[in-house]
């Protein structure tokens, strides 16, 4: 690929400039179907025709159908009682949706898990000429949740036999009790062939359980991973096993998917993955995994204890319910207890729930110290929920939570107040979800406390693609690849996204690939080839000058607001950056910047729509720039609410959520950019048309 890439090259600068167009292929007249032609509808992706999806769940292939299940709400268009949707394709590209597969039931409500069949029939509930499709999936138990109970998540199994058209709940639910697990959930499964089992990956709190069966029924814990590697940010969810081989070699390694949220490397939800080996029982890192994933350790400093909660709360005074019973001995009673103070009271805002405000405020004290350390736990809601520190009636410093139960350590640099007076406040004005605060350790010291470092390598670095997992495939399928798919939102703004009917798509499938890189064996996310059959329309340029652009809206005035799929090459030995600008005529842009000298892509899309639903959601987002090639290819496939960037065949990935008036139709190099190569632009037809 190297070689062939750098000859292109090398031929477009001693040759002239060319730009060409292919003819259009697709009847003029097709449109695309109503209830799908919303302003942000996705064109190329899939989702619901109306109401809540989130994670995929169930994903099989079987008699040239692709079945995605979902996480669904089919009463609203935000999160809630969870049932599993269903949507069939034979292409991955075009959908049709199915009535709904799963519902809740007395034993809670149908959370993530994954279908497999059983083609042997070993869980003896079909047949070895009509083999049933099972299911493993976890309940969620909210009335037990609601008690304060943490056993409230278990797994159960369904099988269908009629190609996953309809589904029967197992008589013998649940087929793994909780063994008092707050966060035990979601069952992956494939199959073993060294072993001849079953083996389930289940995310626990903040690791990785491997189970095997023989029948699909009956589990055996045999082992877990992750509690001392891996980042730990966030709860660890949506986990998947998989035997792939090391691209030009005879080798194989298992690798090992696991979402986590909050946690991800540019803000909330993401998927980190390990690369080792595994004998049926045990996942072992590789050694040069070990070493790149070596943790950091936590450091909080002795200091002036200003407040620890363990006498009381004598040196505050309250306002309002959320604290009127401060300090708290761990959780109240209708909430599972918070992790990561110390000792046995801390202050906690869950007096009535999330519903519960008010404020705690400090006496007055000097500041001695350069540093104010504590632990700070529960919502994400900067201002509202946290702790702040007031000099002259001003808020000077304010931390809040990572939306988790489980405190972290902060640290306020205060050297420039020293002498000053000042109090503290601990604020909860928050009545929505994660509307509560914990705090603990108070404390004055010379030194800032400093959180573990947990290093971590990304599927993919932008803020939109969780819990993806891939297609099940049996033993001797037609379907050789892992294809897999994401759900293409982030539990940061998931809820406030500006679409009414409907909420959430999942990614462009993509087929994954390990292979070696400067970096180590790293996973490519490849789209599958069945993108390019929807090209309909192609203009094409050998080179693209700094200031210069691409558009098709010269010859394509169709006006359907289709998807579209950017390429180019670009030398990755220049010294010099590439940056280019996704745009359309409302000045609504993209701007992404590739710096192979300092190996990081950033994406900004500040400017790129809408953006003050969440004040996160305009923030630059930066990823480690890995590639295997010199010379690499970057493809931007962009729909009317999404923006997927992939980097030397998948290398190096960014998937970003854009909500613009109307799709970025035009690419500009930016004025310091290096040259780009072969570019090309293609019109991608819509799934949703009809002729």
């Amino acid at each position: 690929m190297k070689s062939i890439l750098s000859l292109i090259i090398s031929s477009t600068l001693v040759g002239c400039s060319m730009n060409y167009t292919t003819p259009k292929v697709e009847n003029p007249i097709a449109h695309v179907e109503a209830d799908r032609n919303e302003i942000h509808r996705p064109q190329v992706h899939f989702s619901p025709s109306q109401k809540w999806m989130n994670d995929p769940n169930g994903m099989f292939y079987l008699n040239g159908e692709y079945h995605l299940f979902f996480q669904h709400n089919p009463d609203d268009s935000i999160w809630g009682p969870m049932h599993w949707g269903h949507a069939v394709s034979k292409d991955l590209m075009h959908w049709e949706e199915l009535p709904i597969a799963l519902y809740p039931d007395e034993q809670g409500t149908i959370f993530s898990g994954s279908a497999v069949v059983d083609w042997n029939n070993s869980s003896g509930l079909g047949s070895k000429e009509n083999p049933p499709i099972v299911a493993l999936y976890t309940y969620h138990n909210a009335a037990m949740e609601k008690q304060g109970r943490i056993d409230y998540q278990t797994q159960a199994l369904a099988y269908s036999l009629d190609n996953g058209r309809t589904w029967k709940k197992y008589a013998g639910n649940p087929v793994i009790e909780n063994p008092g697990i707050k966060d035990f959930r979601d069952p992956k499964v494939m199959w073993h062939e060294t072993t001849q089992e079953w083996v389930m990956v289940l995310a626990q709190k903040d690791h990785i359980g491997f189970y095997s069966s023989s029948n699909l029924k009956d589990w055996s814990l045999q082992s877990t991973f992750g509690e001392e590697i891996g980042s730990h940010g966030g709860v660890w969810e949506c986990p998947e096993l998989l035997r792939m081989p090391v691209e030009g070699s005879d080798e194989y390694r298992y690798v090992l998917l696991v979402s986590i949220s909050p946690g991800g490397p540019n803000g909330g939800s993401a998927t980190q993955y390990f690369v080792g080996d595994f004998d049926g029982k045990h996942f072992v890192l590789d050694p040069d995994w070990q070493r790149e994933l070596t943790p950091t350790a936590a450091m909080f400093p002795a200091g002036t204890v200003f407040e620890n909660f363990e006498n009381g709360a004598g040196k505050w005074q309250a306002r309002g319910n959320a604290f009127r019973a401060a300090p708290t001995a761990g959780g109240h009673s209708n909430q599972p207890p918070p992790s990561g103070y110390t000792g046995e009271y801390l202050a906690n805002s869950f007096a009535d729930e999330d519903r519960a405000t008010g404020s705690l405020t400090s006496e007055v004290f000097t500041i001695t110290e350069p540093f104010i350390n504590f632990r700070v736990g529960g919502g994400h809601h900067p201002d509202r929920v946290g702790l702040q520190l007031i000099i002259d009636g001003k808020v000077v410093k304010s931390a809040t939570g990572l939306n988790r139960e489980t405190l972290h350590h902060a640290s306020w640099d205060v050297s420039n107040w020293l002498g000053s007076s000042a109090y503290l406040r601990i604020i909860d004005k928050e009545s929505a979800s994660w509307g509560h605060t914990y705090i603990d350790d108070i404390v004055f010291a010379g030194q800032p406390a400093t959180n573990r470092v947990e290093p971590a390598v990304w599927l993919d670095h932008g803020t939109d693609n969780y819990a993806g997992v891939t297609f099940f495939k049996q033993p001797g399928s037609k379907e050789k690849r892992h294809v897999f798919m994401g759900w293409m939102s982030n539990w940061l703004y998931a809820n406030e996204v500006p679409t009414e009917k409907w909420r959430s798509a999942m990614t462009l499938p993509r087929s994954l690939h390990l292979v070696r890189t400067n970096n180590g064996l790293r996973v490519q996310s490849q789209l599958v080839s069945e993108v390019d059959s929807l090209v309909e329309v192609t203009r094409a340029s050998d080179r693209l000058s700094p200031g210069e652009t691409i558009s098709l809206s010269s010859i394509d005035n169709s006006g359907r607001m289709s998807a579209l799929r950017y390429s180019f090459a670009v030398r990755g030995e220049s010294t010099s950056p590439v940056s280019v600008r996704l745009e359309n005529s409302q000045n609504e842009y993209v701007e992404i910047n590739i710096d192979p000298k300092q190996a990081i892509v950033s994406l900004d899309r500040s400017d790129s729509g809408q953006t003050a639903f969440d004040e996160q959601f305009g923030d630059i987002q930066q990823g480690e720039l890995t590639t295997v090639n010199d010379v690499f290819n970057v493809t931007v496939v962009v729909d009317r609410s999404s923006l997927e960037l992939f980097i030397d065949d998948g290398t190096t990935v960014m998937t970003s959520l854009v909500f613009p008036e109307s799709v970025y139709d035009t690419m500009r190099v930016g004025q310091h950019s290096q040259p780009l190569y072969q570019v090309s632009l293609e019109r991608l037809g819509s799934v949703w048309s009809s002729d």
